[in-house]
């Protein structure tokens, strides 16, 4: 008689794969993102290594084009939304299979000679992830060409610098817009590299050691739009970098970005008044009628937030991870990853429309200027190229000038009287600018036009960036151009080389 642990056994294996819970809480989800999301990829690769299948000689020309009827048949046939998970296979790989060998028996287990799902995971994987990233850099590109646009039409517009949340000097908004766009054009960099890493092929690494079949990777490669193999095969399984690297890169946009969303909403405050958000952008109070409230910044802000989370979500899930064939790399986090992309794509076309919309209040600006003294760093340098002082000695004859008129609630350029006996008391003499000389120079025009250094606000300045950016950003969308064209042009010579296995 079996004891209890045989008992226990034999109980166990009566039950069928797939354990019911197992089924839906896993094996069905996966398979409705397979539907989703790589199907078409699967399809892609299938073709691909039937070409290459039959072009090496692996497979005879009979067999290879069966093959490629069986499967023109069953794409033409198959409504892939409509499948549900039954659980008679384990995945939607195995349901193409099954499909293949009931329209030609064995030979339909021939396919997948020299290959495993796991090379064909992280191919699927880098192909539903090369669209995504053309369309977020496309995304990227749209909005940082809105923003040089604006920042050109914008290069002489005042406004007001914070640093440390408190009015620090005069700039003007092509400035500011200028340093978000050096920003972008950084982060399309590092998007542009992260993008690159998808593009070599894990085709031909099969299980993590390649095959005794003698393969050509590079055709597979080739057909499926790659650059070309990625050259070590345990690497094609194991090290996901191209997925680490590509979510780490497209976090930073949204963490950058989130930073400038967060001005908007200080600077369109009541209390601050500068930046105006049009009535297409604003939403109204349901109890208090006053209210203009420009929730689209709250909108992005949170959306850059979400963006960004979710990116981490990737790249933490393979911390502490075994380098080898693993699901944390798979599947799940493969669907959840997508989400980066869908809220990302939303917060930067919600972008592209808000900023150029906006516009600056010359009045508050100007409020807050006088109110705050913000030009007075020009007063202090002036008097070191004009008067012979030291730093130190006008910077100190700035500051008493400038705490004199905030007491009385007057503007900057009203100060000269304040000015005339702060410098004669540290100096011991009388300054050599007129009343005239010393309102320019604590004008906030004058502030920015002196500053036509590289980099600064002036506009010879920004127009020497201006030329800058626009060579950066038509040399990103080359690249990413040239990366799409080659795509598109693989879909084509697979199309044709499928099409001679069905003639043949």
């Amino acid at each position: 008689m079996p004891d209890a642990d045989q008992r226990s056994d034999a109980m166990t294996d009566q039950i069928t794969f797939p354990d019911p819970t197992y089924r839906d809480t896993v094996l069905a989800p996966l398979f409705e993102g397979v539907k989703m999301h790589f199907a078409h990829g699967m399809a892609q690769i299938n073709r691909a290594h039937l070409v290459m299948l039959a072009e090496t000689g692996i497979l005879g020309s009979a067999d290879t084009r069966a093959l490629a009827r069986a499967l023109q048949d069953i794409e033409d046939e198959t409504d892939i939304a409509a499948l549900t998970y039954t659980g008679e296979h384990e995945d939607y790989f195995f349901v193409v299979e099954a499909a293949l060998r009931a329209k030609l028996g064995d030979l339909g287990g021939a396919l997948h000679t020299a290959r495993s799902r796991n090379d064909m995971d992280h191919t699927m994987f880098k192909l539903a992830l090369r669209v995504r990233v053309q369309g977020i850099l496309k995304l990227l590109a749209d909005l940082t060409q809105a923003l040089l646009e604006k920042a050109e039409l914008e290069k002489e517009t005042l406004i007001v610098a914070y640093t440390h949340g408190q009015p620090a000097q005069p700039t003007t908004f092509g400035h500011y817009l200028s340093a978000v766009i050096e920003v972008l054009l950084r982060d399309m960099e590092r998007l542009d590299a992260a993008a690159d890493g998808l593009e070599h092929c894990p085709m031909g690494a099969a299980a993590i050691t390649t095959s005794g079949f003698p393969i050509d990777r590079g055709r597979v490669a080739e057909l499926l739009g790659f650059e070309g193999p990625l050259l070590n095969a345990y690497g094609c399984i194991a090290s996901v970098d191209y997925v680490t690297g590509l979510y780490s890169a497209l976090k930073l946009p949204f963490v950058h970005l989130g930073r400038v969303v967060q001005d908007m909403g200080v600077w369109a405050s009541f209390e601050v008044g500068q930046l105006y958000v049009p009535n297409a952008l604003v939403q109204i109070s349901s109890i208090m009628p006053q209210k203009r409230n420009p929730v689209p910044i709250e909108h992005m802000r949170h959306l850059a937030s979400v963006t960004a989370g979710r990116c981490d979500m990737v790249v933490n899930t393979m911390h502490n991870t075994p380098f080898t064939d693993m699901n944390d790399s798979e599947g799940e986090v493969q669907q959840a990853g997508f989400a980066a992309f869908e809220s990302g794509g939303r917060m930067l076309r919600l972008l592209q429309a808000f900023l150029p919309a906006c516009e600056i209040s010359y009045t508050n600006v100007a409020r807050n200027t006088d109110a705050a003294c913000i030009t007075i760093t020009e007063l202090a340098d002036t008097l070191v190229r004009d008067e012979g002082l030291t730093f130190r000695q006008a910077h100190e004859i700035a500051a008493v000038t400038a705490r004199a008129v905030i007491a009385a609630g007057a503007p900057l350029g009203h100060g000269f009287s304040s000015f005339a006996e702060a410098f004669e008391a540290e100096t011991g003499r009388a300054s050599a600018l007129s009343e005239e000389r010393f309102a320019t120079v604590v004008s906030a025009r004058h502030f920015v036009s002196v500053r036509d250094r590289p980099g600064g606000p002036a506009p010879v300045a920004l127009n020497a960036a201006f030329s800058v950016y626009h060579a950066d950003l038509r040399r990103l969308i080359e690249r990413a151009t040239a990366r799409a064209d080659r795509h598109v042009a693989a879909c084509a010579m697979l199309d044709h080389s499928f099409a001679v296995l069905l003639e043949t």
